[in-house]
């Protein structure tokens, strides 16, 4: 890249030195343990980042250092800055290291960096800046309006301005998808790419709504960076199921049948019929719903509800048992005659308890008038009899002897 340049004191001065060591360093042997050779390394930067280059050596003689650009001008040389380009910038400037920022990098900047320390010989070193250029934003194209079910449908996705080429990946709700492989192109006047990817998908319905990504793998992006998403429709023919009000419909009672479908797009239309004979008179057709006004045992047979979504007519069946009135209350008469028998139990065992403690409460009852009547089987007449039933036979004697 050429770089605006403006006169710097001594410039014409750095530039002889650089031609007259070009000219005299072929007749010198550098050899790798040479503490004042400048050692550099190469350096990966992304259209638009900022590159960092150092140039240290082991030791210093207090000779200066210099970073040249790929068109061999001079970006700095020590501390002194020899370009008008404010995209470059000093680092940090010692007797022993030159490092310089380059920010907004573009794909001119790319080449081979040099960097010279002006002893005698001149020695060098090359720094390779390779500059990646970032892939755009991926472009999906080919989808245009819902697709029918078992249709196919081809998506291209479409990414330019990568360096090196990327590489396109497709993804159906997170799940890696194969296309075909990808189509390189170079760009007129430009060293970036265009890529190109394309997947054909045979479609069911279960890919309505899905989303369909495609997503760019590049070393100048992170994992998930660049991606675009393409949701799609499939038309299919609906599913069909007929719900019934209740699971017991009941002779002269009301009643009803919903017909539940579920296409792509929604049922347009629906038409009931009663499988080998005609509808019941009292049944009323209401769109998706089928009333009886009231059930008769007539009614019993295979009702049909088909459903047509302009994709296709699907047809589903229920068969109508009709109870008699009285289903319902046998039913309730059994729950009423099991709670009765819980009852039941449950008085009797509080029967067997109550008789349980009479008995015992009448045995120490009895018990007790007998140690009371102790005293009258031994008594000789009825006085002491009495006696001895209120106070035993002590009590008796001390009686006794107080009337004596």
């Amino acid at each position: 890249m050429a770089f605006p340049s403006y006169p710097v004191p001594g410039l014409w001065t750095l530039s002889l030195l650089t031609l007259l060591a070009a000219s005299v360093q072929s007749n010198f042997i550098v050899f790798d343990d040479d503490p004042m050779q400048p050692v550099t390394q190469d350096e990966t930067v992304s259209v638009g980042g900022t590159v960092t280059l150092t140039c240290r050596v082991a030791e210093s003689d207090n000779s200066s250092l210099q970073w040249s650009n790929t068109a061999q001008q001079t970006l700095y040389f020590g501390e002194k800055r020899a370009l008008r380009d404010n995209r470059i910038q000093l680092h940090r400037s010692t007797g022993t290291e030159l490092s310089i920022t380059i920010g907004d990098i573009q794909l001119s900047d790319e080449g081979e960096y040099t960097c010279s320390i002006f002893t005698m010989p001149v020695r060098t070193a090359r720094a390779t800046v390779t500059v990646l250029g970032v892939p755009g934003k991926p472009q999906i194209s080919g989808y245009e309006d819902a697709v029918q079910e078992g249709g196919k449908v081809t998506l291209t996705c479409t990414s330019s301005g990568s360096k090196p080429p990327a590489k396109l990946h497709w993804y159906r709700d997170q799940e890696e998808l194969t296309g075909r492989p990808d189509v390189v192109e170079s760009n007129p006047g430009e060293p970036t790419y265009t890529v190109i990817s394309e997947l054909t998908l045979t479609v069911g319905r279960s890919d309505d709504n899905a989303l369909i990504a495609c997503a760019v793998d590049h070393p100048s992006l992170a994992p998930g960076d660049k991606g675009s998403e393409q949701r799609i429709r499939v038309l299919f023919t609906p599913d069909v199921t007929i719900q019934p009000e209740s699971d017991l419909p009941r002779e002269g009672g009301k009643f009803h049948l919903q017909c539940i479908a579920n296409g792509n797009p929604e049922p347009i239309s629906y038409v009931w019929q009663k499988k080998d004979g005609e509808l019941p008179p009292l049944a009323k057709v209401d769109g998706s719903v089928l009333r009886f006004e009231m059930l008769n045992k007539s009614d019993n047979g295979m009702y049909l509800c088909q459903a047509d979504n302009g994709i296709g007519k699907v047809q589903g069946q229920y068969t109508l048992l009709v109870q008699d009135p009285t289903a319902m209350s046998t039913s309730s008469g059994v729950d009423h005659a099991v709670i009765g028998g819980v009852v039941a139990v449950i008085v009797f065992i509080l029967l067997c308890l109550l008789i349980v403690l009479g008995r015992y409460l009448i045995r120490h009852k009895g018990t007790y008038l007998t140690h009371e009547a102790k005293g009258s089987d031994d008594a000789p007449d009825a006085d002491t009899a009495i006696i001895n039933a209120e106070g035993g036979h002590s009590g008796a004697e001390d009686k006794k002897e107080y009337f004596i």
